[in-house]
């Protein structure tokens, strides 16, 4: 059971959200942060599903980067928020927009340095996430994020939705300062948008007392 399901993005893991999760939970609400890794988008879909049928009432459903991803998917949720992160459409792929922005623009699309390997994974240039992914936090939380850190398939980038809640699911996009696909995402026809991830606050995670769980 959860009030808030938080998706976490590429190369992430469930433990960089701890802080998150344990400042949710300090309000008195309950929280799960799935493991997506490895799993295709319908089982990420159906993973995250499964604990809103679980659930005593319809929760939030956070997405961050690719969990963003997942999250336009999940149907039953009161809210869906996506934080700095990809939303798609039915047929729809992270490549597909990508290739999209380089033939518009002429230039490979902003993002982070990927290594592949032999393996088929994709490892992060830790040096280049570190300016751009932790650039505002402290050294103790930046090392400790980046050695969380790891690799992809690279079939990530050829998820695409069969089908899309987004459409008709109360949705807040949060944009951050330097996200290259803000401007793309947070232009979907959501039913509500916010922009500046400065104005999160209440009016994104707001719960009534009366719906709140004490642990």
């Amino acid at each position: 059971m959860a009030d808030v399901i938080i998706l976490h993005g590429a190369w992430h893991q469930p433990a960089h959200y701890d802080d998150l999760a344990g400042l949710l939970r300090s309000q008195a609400l309950s929280v799960e942060v799935p493991d997506l890794y490895r799993l295709s988008l319908t089982e990420s879909t159906a993973l995250a599903e499964d604990i809103v049928a679980v659930s005593e009432r319809p929760p939030l459903v956070v997405g961050h980067s690719f969990g963003g991803v997942a999250a336009g998917t999940v149907r039953g949720a009161a809210r869906l928020i996506f934080l700095n992160s990809w939303i798609l459409d039915v047929g729809e792929s992270p490549a597909q927009l990508l290739d999209e922005v380089e033939r518009a623009t002429g230039a490979p699309a902003e993002g982070l340095i990927g290594i592949p390997g032999s393996d088929g994974q994709i490892r992060l240039d830790l040096a280049d996430a570190r300016k751009k992914l932790y650039g505002d936090v402290d050294e103790p939380a930046a090392t400790r994020a980046i050695e969380l850190l790891r690799a992809e398939p690279l079939t990530i980038f050829r998820a695409a939705p069969s089908r899309v809640s987004w459409h008709d699911t109360p949705s807040i996009y949060i944009a951050g300062e330097r996200g290259p696909f803000d401007r793309r995402s947070a232009g979907r026809p959501l039913r509500r948008s916010v922009r500046d991830g400065r104005d999160l606050g209440e009016q994104a995670l707001a719960i009534p007392e009366q719906d709140r769980r004490r642990r």
